[in-house]
Parts: structure tokens; C-alpha cells; sequence
């Protein structure tokens, strides 16, 4: 498997984060403007957390609380795992399944590089299975 690093070559390199201090409604609404299913907390440049779709559920809607009025500090996850971009998306996989998230913080020092979802993961999966099939396929028919 490849290194993180060789997923990010062939995106755009968008980071969407809020900050602590922003309602729970208005990162609902981020996620819902990009299309993303989590967000980095940032706070003076750092990362202080992430916030996903699974917070608001879990800690507003089953909880009864008001999205407005809640902080992202409030519900966020704090404590953050991350990965460095020669990570291998392997170990990614496996650190995914084994805490049972579907985002990781990518990090080279203290340098964000951006954000991998499991989707991510697993289309580059599926694109190693289809050009290893096209191979066979080539082979065979030599």
C-alpha cells in the first residue's frame, strides 16, 4: 500500500475547519455547504479537535440540546489522532477500523496537510483492484 501523501496529489487541497467557539448549527451547516462528513477544529492556527456528523447526533439531537445555542467546543472530539503523509493507508485503514472513526487529521510537523475520510481509503482501493484487474485481463489475452 501507499504512502497517505499519494492521495492528496490528485485533489484540491481544501481544509475546512471551524473553531471552537462557532455554534453547532453553523458547522452543521459547513458540512452540509462542502459536502463532508467531519471538520478540523482549529484554534490560533492549531488543531484542537474534530467535529463530525456523529457528534451532532450523539451529543445534540440524541441529547435533546440546541444546536444554536451549543458550542463546537462542547461536543467536539478532543482528543485527535493524526497521521503523518507517509503514513501507509494501510496502517490507516487498520487504525480507522480498530478506533472505530472514519476521519483522520493528516500532519507533517505542525503543518495540517488535510483531512482523510474513509471514502478516501476506499476508492483507492478500488482503483488499485481495477487496474490490477485490467492487468490480468491484458495478460490474458496476450
Amino acid at each position: 500500500m501507499k504512502p497517505v501523501s499519494e492521495l492528496f496529489k490528485n485533489r484540491p487541497n481544501t481544509l475546512w475547519s471551524v473553531k471552537p467557539d462557532d455554534s453547532v448549527f453553523d458547522a452543521i451547516k459547513t458540512l452540509a455547504e462542502k459536502g463532508v462528513g467531519a471538520l478540523m477544529v482549529m484554534e490560533g492556527g492549531k488543531l484542537v479537535g474534530i467535529f463530525s456528523e456523529r457528534d451532532y447526533t450523539r451529543k445534540i439531537a440524541l441529547e435533546g440540546k440546541n444546536s444554536r445555542e451549543t458550542k463546537v467546543r462542547d461536543i467536539m472530539t478532543a482528543n485527535v489522532l493524526v497521521v503523518s503523509p507517509q503514513t501507509r493507508t494501510r496502517q490507516c485503514m487498520a487504525l480507522m477500523s480498530e478506533k472505530k472513526i472514519r476521519h483522520l487529521p493528516v500532519v507533517d510537523g505542525q503543518t495540517i496537510v488535510g483531512m482523510l475520510s474513509i471514502r478516501d481509503l476506499m476508492d483507492d482501493i478500488i482503483r488499485d483492484h481495477e487496474f490490477t484487474i485490467s492487468q490480468l485481463e491484458s495478460y490474458i489475452h496476450q
